[in-house]
C-alpha cells in the first residue's frame, strides 16, 4: 500500500478520534474509511475471502489440499475413494460383458457359432429343401415357450469331455419350411489341439427317413474329405 495513503488515512483517523474540526457527516464517512483501512492493513492489503465448507457432496477439487481442514480432507478422501470404486466397478462390468460376448457369440466354441453353421448347412441342402420346402423360407428356432411372441427361444445343447480328453458338443433345434417341420440334431467333437469336427448332422421329419448331412460312422475307418471354416472342420 502507498505510504502517503497510509499517512493520510492515519491523520484522518487521528482527527476523527480527536473530534476537532470535523463535521458530523464527514466524520461518518471518515469512520467508514478507517474501518476499511484497518481491515486491509491487518491482512497485509488483501481483503479476507470466505469460502464454503468442503463436503463429500460439493467438493470440486478447486481448493488446494493444504488449505483444507482435517474434516474437509476426510471428506475429499471419501469422495475420491468412492469415485475410484465406481470406475473400477465399471471396468469389471465392461470386461465381464466383453468376455460373455466373446464366449457366447464370437468364439468358435460358442453355441451361437455352432448353431449358425448348422443352419447354413440345412438351408443349402437339396434334400432338406425337398423335405421341408423352399430353402429361403426355412427358419430355425429353439425350444417352444409359453410366450408365442418370444423371438429368442432357448436352444437345447450340452457340452462334455470324455475320458480321453476329447470335448463333445451336442445340440438339437427345430426347423420349419413352407410345407413341413423337423428337428435338427448335431454332434461335434474336438481333441486337444484340434478343431471341431462333425460326428453327425441330421434332420428328422415326421413320416420320412432321417436325412444325414454329416455322419462320420457311415464309412468306418475312412475320414471324409474336409475343410476348415472359422475354426470348424466341415466335411463335404
Amino acid at each position: 500500500m502507498d505510504t502517503r495513503l497510509v499517512l493520510t488515512a492515519g491523520r484522518r483517523c487521528s482527527a476523527l478520534h480527536a473530534g476537532t474540526g470535523v463535521p458530523a457527516l464527514r466524520r461518518y464517512l471518515i469512520q467508514k474509511h478507517c474501518r476499511g483501512y484497518a481491515t486491509q492493513d491487518t491482512l497485509g492489503g488483501l481483503p479476507k475471502v470466505s469460502r464454503k465448507q468442503i463436503t463429500v457432496a460439493n467438493d470440486d477439487g478447486r481448493v488446494n489440499w493444504k488449505e483444507l481442514s482435517v474434516t474437509e480432507k476426510a471428506a475429499r478422501t471419501t469422495q475420491q475413494t468412492f469415485n475410484l470404486g465406481v470406475i473400477l466397478t465399471g471396468l469389471v462390468m465392461t470386461g465381464g460383458c466383453a468376455y460373455f460376448l466373446y464366449t457366447e457369440v464370437f468364439s468358435t466354441d460358442s453355441k451361437t457359432v455352432q448353431f449358425n453353421r448348422a443352419v447354413d448347412r440345412i438351408r443349402s441342402d437339396s434334400r432338406v429343401k425337398e423335405a421341408l420346402g423352399s430353402g429361403l423360407k426355412i427358419r430355425a428356432f429353439g425350444e417352444p415357450t409359453w410366450n408365442r411372441w418370444a423371438r429368442a427361444r432357448p436352444i437345447a445343447s450340452n457340452t462334455y469331455k470324455d475320458s480321453h480328453g476329447t470335448e463333445h458338443f451336442m445340440m438339437h433345434f427345430n426347423v420349419e419350411g413352407s410345407s413341413r417341420r423337423g428337428v435338427v440334431i448335431l454332434h461335434t467333437f474336438k481333441g486337444p489341439g484340434s478343431d471341431w469336427q462333425y460326428k453327425y448332422l441330421a434332420l428328422d421329419v415326421q413320416g420320412q427317413p432321417r436325412i444325414y448331412l454329416e455322419n462320420i460312422d457311415a464309412t468306418p475307418g475312412k475320414q471324409p474329405s474336409s475343410f476348415k471354416f472359422m475354426g470348424m472342420q466341415l466335411r463335404k
